[in-house]
């Protein structure tokens, strides 16, 4: 145990040397530690999703070098691949990180008519910047342009829009809608036309000169969680263009030698300013997992999420709810292009468990999800958030689903159970496991109901 703590301390002094020292020096203006522990909590609470989306960009761009190409999914998960998180079965991935520092880049589409498909793009505030999708463009294809901050070109003919970030690194995640194992061939066809490339060579002219790169800080977890977070916060900001609603808030944060592409060095503070700093990132964090609670409100069942991700104009402010969807879940969807819905209690009140009943959730016509696209209900373990593990290798039922047996009023009945329910019920049956569990109703294009403010399942009743 002691060899183990002395790597990770080991690593962690590595790390700390490895983030970048270019910049200019910090100003060191909070004198208190009550000033200092004030400005450093509101500094973490404002740049955890910063943190959150650079952690991964680490593990899947700058580890591998692999800026600016597609890496497509071209197999559905099943049970046991889950790292915690609760893998769908409803579209295949493509995503892409990007590198706009030298140059925009450009993405090409085929037309989508028969599928669902979405493009999301996410900056380095964490923020859903753009979408292309059928709300947002239909599906007859076309050309996009992905612009960084310092480009000032005009948008070439041929383009059918130039989506503007406010950083030099964009995440695109792609999913192209997917039914079952035996569509896969098709989607794949479908990725390999979504191309990407750089806008001169789309044009067909001289590459501009790469611009010189700060190296990448080396994350870890141990400095994002200590006062060196500044140094990873700073490094991002320095690829980024301020935003003029948050001047004030810089130049608070100014105070803790916070700004783009300052050099940061715990050093250069006293003990007392340091110690306030690591205190306030513990606190920032307690806040972020309390604040969890009100992301989501229950109803018959159900914790439906509220508005907590979209774009700028959308979250500007809200730093606390950022972070906390951002610890929840990380790069989630714009309610108007998916909705995410859990359940986790029946219409008792009491947690789902088919160890000890079997279940029902019945939709009458008028209460089947509103959607323009589909939708899908899938199973999954608790705690482990696992796919069900069935004979049937079934594991989401939905509007796609070819098996339902709709009632003649147009209701339909779901069974949840660990044992099949037997003759013609079998069709609308999704397996549970023998144990805790809980749904997830995923919405794609979920449209509004008129008088309410989001739509509610009905509630999931015991047999």
């Amino acid at each position: 145990m002691e060899s183990k703590k002395n790597v990770v301390w080991y690593l962690f002094i590595i790390a700390i040397f490895m983030l970048p020292l270019a910049g200019c020096s910090l100003s060191g203006g909070a004198a208190s530690y009550e000033d200092a522990r004030a400005i450093a909590e509101e500094a973490y609470i404002f740049a955890y999703p910063m943190l959150e989306n650079y952690r991964m960009m680490q593990m899947q761009a700058v580890a591998s070098d692999s800026f600016n190409r597609f890496v497509h999914a071209s197999e559905l998960k099943g049970p046991g691949e889950t790292g915690g998180v609760r893998e769908q079965r409803d579209t295949l991935s493509s995503t892409a990180w990007l590198d706009l520092q030298a140059e925009p880049m450009v993405l090409v589409l085929p037309p989508v008519a028969d599928r669902y498909y979405s493009f999301q793009f996410v900056d380095m505030y964490a923020f859903n910047f753009a979408y292309i999708s059928p709300r947002t463009f239909g599906g007859s294809g076309g050309v996009f342009v992905i612009a960084g901050p310092d480009w000032n070109g005009k948008k070439p003919r041929g383009v059918d829009a130039v989506l503007r970030s406010e950083g030099n690194f964009v995440l695109c995640m792609g999913r192209t809608a997917v039914g079952g194992p035996d569509d896969i061939g098709n989607v794949r066809a479908l990725q390999e036309r979504y191309v990407l490339k750089p806008l001169s060579s789309w044009l067909g002219t001289p590459a501009p000169k790469a611009p010189s790169r700060d190296p990448f800080p080396l994350y870890m977890r141990i400095a994002a969680d200590s006062a060196h977070f500044i140094s990873y916060l700073n490094f991002m900001l320095g690829q980024t263009r301020p935003h003029s609603s948050e001047e004030q808030l810089f130049e608070r944060f100014s105070m803790l030698g916070i700004g783009p592409s300052y050099r940061f060095d715990a050093n250069e503070f006293s003990g007392t300013i340091r110690d306030a700093i690591d205190d306030a990132v513990v606190s920032a964090l307690e806040q972020i997992e309390e604040s969890q609670a009100v992301l989501c409100e229950e109803t018959n069942g159900w914790a439906l999420y509220r508005r907590v991700f979209g774009d700028r104009e959308r979250m500007s402010g809200l730093y606390l709810v950022r972070a906390s969807a951002a610890k929840a879940m990380l790069y989630g969807d714009d309610q108007e292009e998916v909705a995410y819905i859990n359940a986790f209690l029946d219409s008792d009140g009491d947690p789902l468990d088919a160890s000890a009943h079997s279940y029902v959730l019945k939709f009458e016509r008028e209460e089947l999800p509103p959607v323009d696209a589909f939708w899908s209900l899938t199973m999954y373990e608790t705690p482990g958030q696992s796919l069900v593990e069935n004979d049937l290798e079934r594991y989401s039922l939905g509007s796609g689903s070819s098996s339902l047996i709709y009632g003649a009023d147009g209701s339909l009945t779901i069974y949840m159970s660990a044992q099949s329910p037997g003759g013609s019920n079998e069709a609308n049956w999704l397996p549970a496991p023998a144990g805790p569990f809980s749904p997830t109703l995923r919405m794609y294009l979920p449209r509004s109901i008129p008088g309410t403010p989001q739509y509610v399942p009905p509630p999931i009743r015991k047999m």
